[in-house]
């Protein structure tokens, strides 16, 4: 499987959203905790439980993306040998459950039923086929589980870095939550901007529901962060 933004959005996106707001997390909860912000419990606290958070919840996306990913190939497997099965048993239902599906897809009675039919002649053919019209099962044969979990795994750094950078770098105490929420921002926004480089959709629609889920999670830290911290 050769890698693409448009094969691993999936990935890119679920690592790196979660990436920011599992970082920006730990800012807006110290932020919120202290009158002065997160500069009066130190840059250092900052940067440890961050990159802690970070580096651990890294890892356990990219393993659970990989296991999953994994459990997904044998769950296809499983139908597929199930499926082979049943059309060696009754080859009139898988006939007719081609048909069907077919028909549900546009396709004429007589043309459904013809189509259903040169399926039929090549058993693997047939029982992949039905596996997609019926459950939507697609072959896993170009899905590598290493190569999601890495990717889930680099997203979810990269921009999961972006909230505590200004601690990282040395901001200056004062500056450093509001250039943590501006950095927070720009990769939520950057996060949009490859959503729409991949999929082609609407540029605004993508950026607000990308920069707002992102932002709500942000804000529900923070607010929870002040409650806490009283």
């Amino acid at each position: 499987m050769a890698l693409s933004l448009r094969g691993s959005l999936k990935q890119v996106i679920y690592g790196g959203n979660d990436g920011i707001v599992t970082t920006f997390a730990i800012v807006a909860g110290f932020a919120g905790a202290g009158a002065d912000g997160a500069a009066q419990i130190g840059a250092f606290a900052v940067i440890l439980f961050g990159l802690a958070n970070l580096l651990a919840d890294a890892l356990s996306m990219g393993m659970g993306e990989y296991l999953s990913a994994r459990s997904q190939h044998q769950v296809y497997r499983r139908s597929l040998r199930e499926t082979r099965a049943l059309l060696d048993r009754a080859p009139q239902q898988g006939l007719a459950q081609l048909i069907t599906g077919f028909h549900a897809q546009g396709l004429a009675e007589d043309q459904a039923t013809q189509a259903a039919a040169a399926v039929m002649s090549n058993t693997d053919a047939a029982a992949a086929q039905i596996l997609i019209l019926d459950q939507g099962l697609t072959p896993p044969d170009r899905d590598n589980p290493a190569l999601n979990g890495m990717v889930t795994f680099v997203a979810f750094v990269c921009f999961g870095l972006m909230p505590i950078s200004p601690y990282l770098i040395g901001v200056e105490p004062a500056h450093q939550w509001t250039t943590a929420i501006i950095c927070t921002l720009v990769a939520l926004t950057t996060l949009g901007l490859l959503r729409v480089r991949a999929t082609d959709e609407n540029a605004p629609q993508a950026l607000v529901e990308t920069v707002g889920i992102g932002g709500l999670c942000a804000a529900v830290a923070y607010g929870v962060g002040w409650v806490l911290g009283g």
